[in-house]
């Protein structure tokens, strides 16, 4: 990871080349584009104290090491997710890839998508490894997950429909982890945002700041490539324990933040036994998971499988990835041999359907030829007229030329 040559340090960055310890989080919230998951939720700003804070001079390499070395195994508080990504609600459009009905309305995978789009509030509890517990409040409802030994509960009140599966981990966890990081809490998000960082990143310290009552370092990332949607990754970083306690992911072309999340209540002591019981309701449906729904080797719930459609599309030979760091993108071959943009023409013949594609995006030309560019605040994707997909969180220009070099 490439630190700019300012101060040694005066809370700048140095020239050293820093590998950080990555740590696996427990949680992670299942997201449409492989990688930028970190870039899918976003969070009204957290109550922040007025003032920075005066703390001792820190390198941008010493915070991250701060980072990593951070034990906290046990917090409880609350946390507000907001996410503005240009696009609507993705609760119910992710939520259908399964391709048929979800094993249970209370399912993880399907209900955490809802964090990917909207805003949201979070209570969260973890005490060691085996016991978290997220719990995602609604104005008359709550849906809560909670991960006990080998048992994970959810329960949706709203519908009083209970999902449990026994012996699966949730989403993203390894014996390693040392369980502090729950699904969408900065944590989560910071150790996603450091493990893509490399040569191609800029990282300094950019002053104080406080965030739930707490002093802290704010840790700059920016890409140092031309072409990127993402502007700069902001982590306010507790100055005490090295927990992030607030992530912010602002795109290149400015405007509201796209990604957001932070603390406005915090606690790192031992949450109460109890917090993570959880018995039924009586007269509650309850739904065991299937082993149908469990990835074969890993003993974990799968996310919803992709349409046949789209296994096709993609073919263990027909995707591969362009460029490197912030600026990678995906190219996805259509092997079926389907035409139009994303084989609309060609999967259901019906002209309709292309034109209907043809209004959601811009029509583009080069010398690959002609297709669609659909659009996002931070990902975008090209889809050209013979069934090639090229997605990335880059500019249009920048998917045009690597359609251009790849024809």
């Amino acid at each position: 990871m490439a630190i700019d040559d300012s101060a040694e340090r005066d809370g700048g960055a140095t020239g050293t080349v820093v590998r950080p310890r990555r740590k696996p989080s427990r949680y992670i919230v299942p997201v449409a584009v492989a990688g930028v998951a970190a870039a899918t939720i976003g969070l009204v700003p957290a109550l922040a104290d007025t003032g920075d804070p005066e703390l001792p001079k820190i390198s941008a390499q010493e915070l991250i090491e701060k980072i990593a070395a951070s034990d906290e195994e046990q917090l409880s508080g609350t946390v507000k997710i907001s996410t503005d990504l240009g696009i609507p609600s993705l609760g119910g459009i992710l939520g259908s890839l399964g391709g048929g009905d979800a094993p249970s309305g209370a399912a993880p995978e399907d209900r955490l998508m809802e964090l990917a789009s909207g805003t949201h509030t979070l209570r969260v509890a973890a005490d060691g490894p085996d016991k978290q517990k997220v719990s995602v409040l609604g104005e008359a409802s709550e849906y809560t997950v909670i991960h006990h030994a080998d048992d994970v509960w959810a329960y949706d009140s709203a519908s009083d429909e209970v999902y449990h599966a026994q012996g699966a981990a949730p989403e993203g966890s390894s014996d390693e982890d040392s369980g502090k990081a729950e699904a969408g809490t900065p944590a989560e998000l910071a150790e996603q945002a450091l493990a893509a960082v490399g040569d191609t990143t800029s990282v300094t310290v950019d002053g104080t700041g406080r965030v739930a009552g707490r002093d802290t370092y704010q840790l700059v990332i920016k890409p140092k490539q031309a072409g990127s949607t993402i502007g700069s990754v902001r982590i306010a970083v507790d100055a005490r324990n090295g927990v992030p306690l607030k992530f912010t992911l602002s795109p290149s072309g400015g405007g509201k933040a796209a990604v957001d999340a932070g603390f406005t209540k915090v606690d790192f002591s031992a949450p109460a036994a109890s917090t993570f019981r959880f018995t039924p309701p009586k007269g509650a449906k309850v739904t065991e998971a299937d082993e149908a729904d469990v990835r074969p080797g890993t003993g974990r719930s799968g996310a919803p499988a992709l349409p046949e459609e789209f296994k096709e599309l993609g073919g263990e030979d027909g995707a591969r990835v362009i460029g490197e760091g912030w600026t990678a993108i995906a190219e996805i071959r259509n092997t079926g041999g389907t035409g139009g943009a994303g084989g609309a023409g060609g999967a259901g013949g019906s002209g309709e359907a292309q034109q209907f594609l043809d209004a959601l995006g811009d029509k583009v030309e080069g010398k690959f030829g002609s297709g669609t560019v659909f659009k996002t605040r931070l990902v975008n994707a090209l889809i050209t007229d013979r069934g090639t997909v090229y997605v990335g969180a880059v500019t249009q220009d920048a998917l045009v030329k690597a359609a251009d070099a790849a024809k």
